[in-house]
């Protein structure tokens, strides 16, 4: 659970006119200035600055209190100027109350008392994998603030701002920090969180479990974790290796393998996931994906009367993501097990009693119904409490979120509205964190391809997806394998090539231009929008041929990306069959020459070969006697 702080008075007053006066709320006026400075360690140097107001002459503060809950103060010191206050500590389950005596009375009104309170605390920061993560408590409603500030800085060196929820009044940089600044309404509600690095790294290990039950041979499809705008997929093993694998139109990865009769088989994945913190060029949509997310499904009824009235009344993303939020409360008790997915329009009418597909469903509906091209995404989301923010997908644990298209951005935005109920509000519509990691994507079908964790065999599966904070890895770059195989269809014709690129891995190829090269002069094939990891792609091409082989180049060249291949025509054996033909032309030529001339009689050549048959003839075949 975020971090609360609860910032209230326990006063004793001096009574110096009225010994018996009720003291009521608003008899002193409350500003405090909080800054928080995380130093790079992690450690966060805490300040509080107060200032506390008489607004009545006859009454003054004689202590003061800091309730922190789920904080561990350390090195506390209190100052008023440079004098030092009396403090005392004391603890009650998880919070640590701070009592301030004041020794001296501050009679009058309109007198101010300012004083500082200091302390370290080790749990406002932590480095997570790559990232730095910052969570900034919230403060209680309390009308006794008059004002109250919040600042917290960082080191420049934690890296780039990967999100932060809510949006500051104001940033500087100053002496190699950035600070960020707050007013009282934008801590109110959830305090601030904050990430800082330009991406977040994973480790997986996903087992799958295969059987064919039928009596012949068949091809079973699994998903793997696909790459996105905001993830690149590192793939270190798949064993066995699929046949081949290939991208839906969602943009799912899907490996093929052909299971012969009644086989089972085990198939291991590992590898490492990079998440981004802001999308990177990739791909785009094609039109006919986006009106695919548009149509009404199971789970997603956009021609609900309801769904159809809230549509048009909320009509943006956010309108729409604010109204799930805030109208679905999450029930832990039905995470479980076979668990009934409710879809959108029964969430609306059991709203108390959603998980994470019913803040999914409900998004996609409504944002469908208005026009809005959405779409789930299953997958896995990295957290420290799962009360907080939980997981709902019971098999291994999964989560589910929705994805948005942004037409001014041309890109799928990724939301969580189950987090920002169960947080009380924080933020995961403007910025999504860095823990969210796809498995699989459902646009056309709400249900299919099954997500990692969903292949498992037998009545008590084992745990098949394990996750956690990892490295790159040393080997980031695909480097294609290229075959060609040399084929003459016909005796004294041109040769054909048949190239087979493959993807060793272990990341996808985009945007492949294979290239044939014959002496220098390249001719283009066509363009491979992407090769994923163990796939292949196969084209053909053809040798110019040309009589004595003038034009046939000595080798041809096959490059893709930074690979190459080079293969010889035998430019050689096509000069030697050319000579040959044209020998036999020269003396069939010579031959009809002479004949023309009659320099050789055709009847008497006929006669000769006449008599040679004859004679053949009847030494084959002796008179009978």
């Amino acid at each position: 659970m975020l971090k609360k702080i609860f910032l209230f008075f326990i006063l004793s007053f001096l009574l110096l006119v009225f010994p018996r006066h009720s003291l009521a709320a608003g008899e002193f006026a409350t500003d405090v200035t909080v800054n928080y400075k995380i130093e790079k360690g992690g450690t966060t140097f805490v300040s509080h600055l107060i200032s506390l107001e008489n607004l009545f002459s006859d009454l003054y503060a004689t202590s003061y209190s800091l309730v922190l809950d789920n904080i561990e103060p350390k090195n506390i010191s209190v100052f008023e100027g440079s004098k030092a206050l009396p403090f005392k500590l004391s603890k009650e389950g998880a919070k640590n109350s701070l009592t301030i005596d004041f020794p001296e009375a501050l009679v009058g009104k309109g007198e101010k008392r300012i004083f500082t309170v200091l302390f370290e605390e080790a749990g406002f920061a932590a480095r997570t994998g790559e990232v730095w993560e910052i969570s900034i408590p919230r403060l209680s409603s309390d009308e006794n603030f008059r004002s109250y500030n919040v600042s917290f800085s960082v080191p420049a060196t934690f890296g780039t701002e990967a999100y932060i929820s809510p949006k500051p009044k104001e940033v500087k940089t100053e002496e190699g920090r950035v600070i960020y600044f707050f007013e009282k309404e934008d801590v109110e509600r959830t305090g601030v969180t904050a990430g800082f690095g330009a991406f977040q790294v994973f480790s997986f290990t996903l087992n799958y479990h295969l059987e064919n039950p039928l009596s012949k041979s068949a091809k079973v499809d699994i998903a793997l974790p696909p790459d996105t705008a905001l993830q690149r997929v590192y793939y270190q093993v798949v064993n066995p290796k699929p046949e081949n694998i290939y991208v839906d139109s969602d943009g799912n990865w899907l490996a093929t393998f052909v299971l012969k009769s009644r086989e089972r088989i085990d198939v291991e994945v590992k590898g490492i996931v990079q998440i981004f913190a802001a999308p990177r060029s990739f791909p785009g949509t094609r039109e006919e994906t986006l009106q695919e997310n548009l149509k009404e499904r199971e789970f997603w009824e956009t021609s609900n009367p309801k769904i159809k009235e809230l549509a048009e009344k909320l009509k943006t993303p956010a309108a729409i993501y604010d109204y799930v939020w805030q109208t679905l409360s999450y029930d832990y008790e039905r995470v479980r097990p076979n668990v009934e997915r409710f879809g959108a329009v029964k969430a609306l009418e059991n709203p108390t009693n959603a998980i994470c597909m019913e803040f999914t469903d409900l998004f996609i509906a409504l944002a469908r119904s208005a026009g809005i091209p959405a779409r789930e995404i299953n997958g896995y989301a990295y957290t420290e409490n799962p009360e907080i923010q939980p997981l709902s997908l019971v098999a291994d644990v999964l989560h589910a979120w929705p994805e948005y298209w942004d037409e001014s951005k041309k890109a799928w935005i990724p939301i969580d509205p189950t987090w920002a109920s169960t947080t009380g509000g924080v933020d995961f519509f403007s910025k999504l964190d860095l823990r969210h990691f796809t498995f699989v994507i459902h646009g056309k079908d709400p249900q299919k391809p099954y997500p990692p964790g969903s292949y498992k065999l037998g009545p008590n599966p084992q745990k098949d997806v394990f996750v956690s904070f990892g490295t790159l890895p040393e080997e980031r770059v695909s480097h294609p394998e290229i075959t060609v195989v040399t084929k003459r269809p016909v005796p004294f014709g041109p040769t054909r090539l048949d190239i087979t690129i493959r993807n060793p891995g272990p990341v996808a190829l985009y945007n492949l231009a294979p290239a044939v090269s014959f002496n220098g002069s390249n001719t283009k094939t066509e363009i491979i929008e992407v090769l994923l990891p163990y796939a292949h792609y196969e084209i053909e091409s053809a040798v110019p041929y040309s009589f004595l082989g003038r034009s046939t180049p000595e080798t041809v060249t096959v490059l893709v990306a930074d690979s190459q291949v080079q293969v010889p025509t035998n430019k050689n054996q096509i000069i030697l069959e050319s000579a040959i033909v044209l020998l036999l032309l020269l003396l069939i030529l010579v031959l009809v020459i002479l004949i023309r001339f009659k320099k050789i009689q055709i009847s008497k050549f006929r006669d000769k070969i006449r008599v040679l048959v004859g004679r053949i003839t009847k030494k084959d075949n002796p008179p009978l006697s």
